[in-house]
């Protein structure tokens, strides 16, 4: 396996842990970020068409997010065999399970293709689309755009989730810049077009949109260009990565005979790939059900909750990079029966991010209603800011507890134990959060107060379960042989 300058993994298998964590970890997190703002983007434009247009999309996410979440769990498992293999020093081991996951997932994107497209129409209904209504006719026409371009998307992230076992993750983090500076650029042209568009006006450029609408007459897409412009901008992202693969540059060189798929390497990218999905879908359906109970308290609490849920976004997204870090790192170690280094380098990320976190806690209690009145620009009751500052002083103290519970679950990803991250995932949204939140809604009476309360003790009482479970040990056991002549 070639080994070319363009090479940028990182080997956390020797030499000191913070410095290579960090290289792994500052680029995934930065990667996290930026998908917040492809999202941003996609839902600005979407609104400048009109509440239906945000509904359309609002109603096609948990559909898109579950579609992802099963193709993202079989990525994991690619990222959790080729690390330990390269841990290993099994390098033809790392180009067999890069050819292996990339046929599985292109056929698995194929059907999810073909199914999610014939049943889009009944697959909006069921998540609350009025079936006849503008609404579900645009968000069909958002879904069904979506899984057109399945392939490209899946192709994406898959690209990511490969070179991030190989231990490179900023090749992923250009690619995702392109990506997302493409999609905000195309988002406002293929959405509204070449009338009333608003890019126009601000750049001074009113005549050059006037003769672009005389020539073409293209009004945009609405919420169909946001799709498009979604699927084209991970076709570009996806082709790009697969070409820098094929070139050898990356220093992986898989075989065509790789992506032949044998039955015994699919049934590993399956056993870890399955609960791995399980636990992304679980995080999403679990949002759903809190905005649901929430809901009771009445209109203005689900606002302070969004906007509350935005903050507490970010600390999740921060943290999700950091666990994807934590999943090479254990990976890798594991890979070279080095199980020591590889607590170590759980418990060096737990620390940072406890650390980072509490600080940052620190800062949101205390400015906890001028963040929510920045997010809310004016434009709601002092009711809801209070609500909503009121979920910031009592889950934000909790912030740390969050992200050390991120660093364990991608502890037990890196060691294949993805059944266990799974298990802890439900246990704390659906055995803890949820319903401690419908008990304190429903019985204790306090309203949204209660799933404030209940969000912070999930957040404190998960990790000291799944702390318990680390350090029992048992989870720190690799899926893959050793290398006969293990890497030094």
């Amino acid at each position: 396996m070639s080994t070319a300058g363009g090479d940028r993994s990182v080997d956390v298998t020797d030499g000191e842990l913070l410095k290579p964590i960090l290289f792994l970890a500052i680029p995934l997190v930065l990667t996290q970020l930026l998908q917040v703002a492809y999202n941003v983007a996609d839902t600005f434009w979407v609104g400048r068409v009109g509440a239906d247009a945000v509904a359309a999309i609002s109603f096609a996410f948990p559909i898109i997010f579950l579609v992802i979440s099963v193709g993202g769990g079989f990525t994991v498992a690619g990222t959790i065999l080729i690390a330990q293999h390269k841990g290993a020093g099994n390098d033809e081991k790392v180009d067999h399970v890069v050819g292996q996951t990339m046929s599985f997932v292109l056929l698995v994107s194929i059907a999810a293709s073909i199914v999610g497209y014939v049943f889009t129409p009944q697959l909006l209904t069921l998540v609350g689309a009025e079936a006849g209504s503008d609404v579900h006719a645009m968000a069909v026409a958002y879904t069904r755009t979506w899984f057109v371009g399945t392939v490209t998307v899946f192709a994406f992230f898959m690209f990511q989730a490969l070179l991030r076992g190989w231990g490179d993750t900023r090749t992923p983090l250009y690619l995702m810049t392109i990506s997302v500076v493409l999609n905000i650029v195309l988002d406002p042209f293929l959405i509204l077009g070449f009338e009333n568009n608003p890019v126009f006006s601000v750049l001074g450029l009113g005549a050059l949109e006037s003769t672009l609408y005389s020539l073409t007459g293209f009004t945009g897409l609405d919420v169909q260009g946001a799709a498009i412009a979604t699927v084209f901008s991970r076709a570009v992202g996806a082709a790009v990565g697969i070409w820098l693969l094929f070139s050898g540059g990356l220093g992986i060189t898989p075989s065509l005979s790789a992506f032949r798929l044998e039955l015994e390497t699919v049934r590993e990218i399956v056993h870890l790939g399955i609960p791995a999905g399980i636990e992304q879908s679980t995080r999403a359906l679990g949002l759903t059900v809190l905005t649901a109970l929430v809901a009771l308290a009445g209109s203005d609490a689900v606002a302070a909750f969004g906007v509350g849920s935005r903050v507490y976004a970010v600390f999740t997204m921060l943290s999700l990079g950091i666990a994807q870090a934590t999943e090479v790192v254990v990976g890798q170690n594991l890979g070279a029966e080095q199980t020591t280094r590889a607590r170590r380098g759980v418990l060096l990320n737990a620390g940072i991010i406890g650390g980072a976190f509490a600080a940052m806690s620190v800062v949101v209690y205390a400015f906890a209603p001028e963040i929510i009145d920045v997010f809310l620009a004016g434009e709601e009751s002092q009711h809801v800011i209070d609500m909503g500052a009121e979920f910031l002083m009592i889950v934000g103290p909790t912030f740390a507890f969050l992200g050390v519970f991120q660093i364990l679950m991608g502890a037990f990803r890196g060691s294949g134990s993805t059944r266990i991250a799974m298990a802890f995932s439900i246990l704390s949204l659906w055995l803890l959060q949820i319903p401690v939140a419908y008990g304190l809604i429903e019985w204790a009476g306090i309203g949204e107060t209660g799933v404030w309360y209940a969000m912070a003790f999930s957040n404190v009482v998960s990790v000291v379960i799944a702390g318990f479970w680390f350090l029992r040990g048992t989870w720190a056991r690799g899926v893959v042989e050793p290398n006969a002549t293990p890497a030094d």
